[in-house]
């Protein structure tokens, strides 16, 4: 047992137990002493459960909060860390990577030879050079063109195993009765209620490997749904990767967004409608250096909603998708495109009325700026958000989030949910790409390599 290899996995609850499941789990060469996490509120202080970390570990894996890193490294005699969660900046991974050597252990970040898993069935992967470039409605496009093509499509998304992982090993979502089902959070929520909407079965969990057999006893064609700008999960026979103007430059200095820059067969341009048309021109560029053989897909997300009277002339708190605003930097989303499209008389600083996790939140991402992120890692966090918006003296309520949040809080106030869709522009479209002679030769192709 000595002369293992000790690996701490620094994580945010989904790449780092994805790495150590098809990694690190059977590996006897190694000896996964310990995670650490951020990002996610409340897991630090937990275990890996001994149900799910394998013969090797049958007291489970201690999960420890990001910040005891260097103590970590020193008091459990660290060798190796594995770096493995993403959409960070570049001078921050190495920043980190510098703690790590200071402290005497190696740092790691591990590639697709070594984490991504083959199917027995096709899979087409969409991912994103930063959170919130419009990934979703990317995916939905995608399984609407398979759809109409007489394909049985099945979704597999990016891990946001916040609860029982035990019981989140394997989760099958077919209907919103499963979302309650598999008690799912708000961020969970935004995520695979959409697909349900569209009829598309999605898959998520803990163990992708297992979730992947699950998924091809009733597909014909995988769709890996990413988060964040992860890298896939699963080898993909095509890789759609969606950047956004809105962040012109960030496409390459984002870890590992570029990855999925160069890894990409299609780009998508998203939001080219409401971007400044030098920044649509840098990405262009960005693109043309780094993955000239990449077709690209000009595309927008135009926003409507249920209600413009409710918005004209009033001074709204708007919502936003609380990924998008926090870790993914943006000043604004869907909710501020809606509320200034249709005419609001202003937006109202939710700052002063914050409660709870709400406010942390503020205190840790200070340039959200005047936007309510809907935090919703948990019941906490699910009332904060609900008392919050109560309290904010408004108008009306913008909810621009992926799901309505009024079907999950009480929101006392008159209220909008905005919607939006892909556009794609010109050509080429995903549909002309995604043909039935591409379709058929992505099919013959993954048999063969199996035969």
């Amino acid at each position: 047992m000595s002369d293992r290899v000790k690996v701490l996995i620094m994580g945010a609850a989904g790449r780092d137990f994805h790495n150590f499941n098809v990694f690190f789990r059977e590996n006897e060469a190694y000896d996964v002493v310990a995670f650490t996490a951020t990002q996610i509120p409340d897991i630090d202080g937990r275990k890996y459960p001994a149900e799910l970390a394998g013969s090797l570990y049958p007291e489970g894996i201690s999960i420890h909060d990001e910040e005891e890193l260097e103590d970590l490294i020193y008091d459990l005699d660290v060798d190796e860390v594995v770096f493995s969660y993403s959409d960070l900046p570049y001078d921050y991974v190495m920043s980190k990577a510098a703690i790590v050597n200071y402290a005497g252990a190696d740092f790691r970040l591990m590639g697709a030879k070594s984490t991504m898993i083959p199917s027995t069935k096709p899979v087409i992967a969409i991912c994103a050079a930063r959170t919130g470039c419009g990934k979703s409605q990317t995916t939905r496009a995608v399984c609407d063109h398979l759809t109409a093509q007489g394909k049985k499509v099945v979704a597999i998304r990016h891990p946001m195993p916040y609860g029982d992982l035990v019981k989140q090993k394997v989760q099958r979502f077919a209907e919103l009765a499963d979302l309650k089902k598999h008690d799912c959070t708000i961020e969970e929520m935004e995520e695979y209620e959409p697909h349900i909407m569209n009829n598309t079965v999605v898959y998520a969990g803990v163990d992708y490997e297992a979730i992947l057999r699950e998924a091809e006893k009733e597909a014909d064609i995988i769709v890996w749904d990413g988060g964040n700008n992860d890298m896939p999960f699963y080898m993909p026979d095509i890789m759609i990767t969606v950047v956004d103007p809105h962040r012109a430059g960030h496409e390459l200095t984002y870890y590992p967004g570029e990855t999925n820059l160069l890894m990409a067969d299609v780009i998508v341009i998203n939001k080219i409608d409401t971007a400044d048309i030098d920044d649509i021109s840098t990405v262009r560029e960005n693109i043309r250096i780094v993955n000239p053989e990449a077709i690209v897909v000009d595309a927008a997300s135009p926003v409507s909603v249920d209600d413009e009277d409710v918005i004209y002339g009033k001074n709204v708190l708007v919502v936003e998708d609380g990924p998008t605003l926090t870790h993914g930097e943006m000043q604004y989303g869907a909710g501020v495109v809606a509320a200034e499209k249709y005419g609001a008389e202003s937006l109202v600083d939710p700052r002063p009325w914050t409660v709870g996790k709400l406010s942390e939140t503020f205190d840790k991402y200070p340039d959200i700026g005047q936007i309510l992120p809907a935090m919703g890692y948990g019941d906490e966090q699910m009332k904060d958000l609900e008392t919050t918006i109560n309290q904010v003296e408004c108008e009306a309520v913008v909810i621009g989030t992926p799901i309505d949040l009024r079907r999950i809080i009480n929101i006392e106030k008159p209220s909008v949910r905005v919607t939006y869709k892909l556009q794609e522009i010109g050509m080429p479209t995903l549909a002309s790409i995604l043909n039935t002679e591409v379709l058929k030769e992505m099919e013959a192709a993954v048999k063969k390599s199996q035969q």
